[in-house]
């Protein structure tokens, strides 16, 4: 095990091989992104024992979630770039006030943006279309995670900033103990549970049935474990990046540089937020095993996709440590190797998928809930139109995270927004009117296609030709042009 995860004292990003020191960074970015998907998994798996209607409730709430965190995704993705360049550069100085500033905006944001979703989830459900049975339990949910946003996306601008040092493995095992709690309070608080003592001295111990708001209480209290340990760790710089109190006074001119780097890459993660969204608009104009089914689909998906998402993060990791180093090369010699192996390794799970979607919704559905069969049979439809279009999602996810790395942020948007926003959700709208749910599903499959195909193009016709990229990356957001930070 030891082999496996290494941490960034142990290998060279900038020199040396590039497939080994790319995977022993990506390996545990794959396990903490399946820690963190079973939170979701975790959620959609009792609560699918405790209602169809609290299961078609978590997808509606899902994507909302994923709106709200979108929102403020550029300030983690800003910190870990510039974390990434000023490693790869040889100056620990910058890096850690870097991160410093990027923890004072993302508290304040996270602030900001969980009081306006607490105000305003009522009104959003609904104009999306939640069910009356469906709107009280996605409220209820989304007020409690509204409220914990501070700690949930404080700790994923943790992951990003140890990210960007090459540090995968300290908030892989941060992220496994948060798991644990969360998966071991989640039954009690959505089920309620009551013990009563005999003996004299002993009372009743209990929890409350919270129903879907307990799934939310278990998710908030795991992830505010999680970023106290996270911070503690950061604070004391045991692991290689520290911030400091002192650095973390806000900066408005590094706001501004924060806000030039990252605001695109809010831009794409609202994009497919508000496709997921949209996506949810269509999906409700139909019944709610048809919205359940979605909701077990995306979960399934943000499973398989987790080697793309963390060979994407490992390649963005990659890029932004070479382009510091002045390495451009070498970091699209990483980014073409990464396509090539997801495309390979997902299409395979496609084809598994493929094979035998039912037993894999199966999971989802508790024996005996009321529409369990309409579910099930509505899931395997979905994975079936989508499975053998996975490999393209390594593609897209492989290029588009070089992009970020390299501080082209605006162009990975681009591609999201393209590929979400004119092509996927159209097809779906198009679809749906036509030939009802399949047609939201084919919607996934020809996005899917389109973006790699779009993000390949753009990769080979973009700046890395006749290596220009580092020349615009060091110029425009760079390392050597901002005011140096002094210590104390």
């Amino acid at each position: 095990m030891g082999a496996l995860f290494k941490g960034p004292e142990e290998f060279d990003l900038t020199a040396g091989s590039i497939g080994k020191p790319l995977f022993l960074l990506s390996l545990p970015i794959v396990v903490t992104n399946l820690f963190q998907t079973a939170y979701n998994l975790a959620d959609t798996f009792w609560l699918g024992q405790y209602s169809t209607d609290a299961l078609a409730a978590i997808s509606f709430a899902f994507p909302m979630v994923f709106l709200v965190i979108s929102l403020g995704m550029g300030i983690s993705v800003a910190g870990s770039i510039l974390v990434a360049q000023y490693t790869g550069a040889g100056k620990p100085r910058e890096a850690e006030y870097a991160a410093s500033q990027t923890v004072t905006f993302a508290v304040l944001a996270s602030l900001l943006l969980g009081g306006a979703g607490y105000l305003f989830v009522d009104e959003f459900l609904a104009i999306m279309g939640a069910s009356a049975s469906v709107l009280p339990r996605a409220t209820s949910y989304m007020e409690v995670i509204s409220l914990g946003l501070v700690f949930m996306f404080g700790f994923t601008v943790f992951i990003s900033l140890m990210r960007g040092y090459g540090d995968t493995i300290t908030p892989m095992v941060v992220m496994f103990g948060s798991v644990v709690v969360n998966i071991v309070i989640d039954p009690f608080l959505i089920f309620g549970w009551t013990v009563v003592e005999n003996a004299p001295l002993v009372g009743t111990v209990s929890f409350p049935e919270l129903g879907i708001q307990g799934a939310a209480v278990a998710t908030v209290f795991s992830r505010s474990l999680a970023l106290v340990v996270g911070l503690a760790i950061m604070f004391r710089g045991t692991r290689g990046l520290e911030i400091h109190l002192r650095d973390m006074v806000p900066d408005l001119t590094y706001v501004r540089r924060l806000v030039r780097i990252g605001l695109p890459a809010s831009i794409e993660g609202t994009g497919r937020a508000l496709s997921m969204n949209l996506l949810l608009f269509v999906v409700a104009t139909f019944s709610d095993p048809v919205v359940a089914a979605y909701g077990i689909g995306t979960r399934v998906f943000s499973v398989v996709f987790l080697p793309a998402t963390a060979v994407a993060r490992g390649v963005e990791t990659m890029t932004g440590q070479n382009i510091g180093a002045n390495k451009p090369a070498r970091a699209q010699r990483a980014t073409r190797l990464a396509a090539t192996v997801l495309f390979g390794v997902l299409s395979v799970v496609g084809l598994v998928v493929f094979v035998m979607p039912e037993p894999i919704v199966s999971v989802f559905v508790g024996a005996g809930q009321d529409n369990a069969d309409a579910v099930i049979a509505t899931g395997t439809e979905f994975l079936r139109y989508v499975a053998l279009t996975f490999g393209f999602i390594g593609i897209l996810r492989a290029y588009t995270g070089s992009f970020r790395g390299a501080g082209e942020t605006l162009t990975a948007a681009a591609i999201s927004v393209v590929t979400l926003g004119v092509i996927r959700f159209p097809v779906a709208w198009v679809g749906a009117s036509e030939v009802g749910e399949p047609g939201i599903w084919l919607s996934f499959a020809v996005s899917n296609v389109a973006g790699a195909v779009i993000a390949h193009l753009w990769y080979r016709r973009g700046t890395w030709r006749d290596g220009s990229l580092t020349e615009a990356t060091i110029s425009t957001d760079g390392i050597a042009t901002e005011p140096t930070p002094t210590d104390d």
